[in-house]
């Protein structure tokens, strides 16, 4: 089973991350039983091995990435828990949660044996090489980084299992918490009539790109749903550093928002230069005031 490799499951991230590791030579499986149209197509796209059931692809791979929205990251664990069976892949843990949450999946799994590398994803689904990058962490992590993921950087941080999931969740914070800032900003310029001069100071700055803004929010708003989970996981992480969460459980409210007035089903429905107006008129709110009228 060398360089067999399991994805849970094969969404942009999953499947792109599936054709990175083909490219670099390895088998990589995935089980599409009950699975969307977009989730296959995406499969399909990335030239992933489709063994139909969860129980099947536990019997092939050697490795299994779980790699699905941070609010089933622990059902994603128990039925690895429950279906793993006489099979004992390594689970590599690369969704969005707290370290806590990592320790909690590190834990279940290694009640039936069945043991487990911590990891984070930092950067989009890697289509081309030198875009993204994976942390990793725990006492095999080293076998993870040593998979062929071609053109994708791993990083390995330690052998403690949440070092990971740490990385993760403080990059996240900036990253992430920058945009709903931006889409409240925006949202409230455009209540007061000022988006205009907002948008011009901010490109000033260097700050924002004009001609992406829109795009970029559109986009975000698309994913805005998987983002409220991981605004929680950021929130509770803070809170055992012995911070506040109530900054990133803002952070998830505004997601949630942002997903009920989402521009498009998924990212790649967004379209490329959307404008910044029509993503605003998408969101709602107040306004548009004078500035905005002319």
């Amino acid at each position: 089973m060398a360089n067999v490799v399991g994805i849970v499951s094969s969404g942009a991230m999953g499947s792109a991350l599936g054709a990175r590791l083909r490219a670099g030579g390895a088998r990589v499986v995935v089980a599409l039983e009950g699975r969307s149209e977009r989730t296959r197509r995406l499969a399909s796209e990335a030239g992933l091995e489709d063994v139909r059931s969860l129980a099947a692809l536990l019997g092939e791979a050697s490795i299994v990435l779980s790699v699905v929205p941070p609010e089933n990251a622990l059902d994603a664990a128990g039925s690895l828990e429950r279906g793993s069976g006489g099979a004992r892949p390594l689970v590599v843990e690369l969704n969005a949660i707290s370290p806590a949450t990592s320790g909690r999946i590190a834990a279940a799994l290694g009640s039936v044996g069945v043991d487990t590398v911590d990891g984070s994803i930092s950067g989009p689904p890697p289509l081309g090489p030198g875009t993204t990058r994976i942390y990793l962490s725990g006492p095999r992590a080293s076998e993870v980084a040593a998979l062929p993921f071609e053109g994708v950087e791993r990083v390995v941080v330690s052998d403690v299992v949440g070092a990971a999931s740490a990385v993760k969740m403080c990059t996240a914070s900036v990253y992430k918490g920058r945009i709903a800032v931006l889409a409240q900003a925006f949202r409230t310029a455009r209540a007061h009539g000022v988006v205009d001069h907002v948008l011009s100071d901010l490109v000033a700055a260097g700050l924002v790109d004009a001609d992406r803004t829109g795009t970029t929010l559109g986009i975000a708003s698309a994913k805005a749903w998987r983002y409220v989970a991981e605004m929680e996981e950021i929130a509770e992480t803070q809170r055992a550093a012995g911070l506040t969460p109530d900054l990133f459980r803002s952070m998830a409210a505004v997601y949630a928002d942002l997903a009920e007035r989402a521009v498009a089903e998924s990212p790649e429905d967004v379209p490329d230069g959307l404008s910044l107006a029509d993503v605003l008129a998408r969101f709602g709110g107040e306004g548009p005031g004078p500035a905005d009228a002319a």
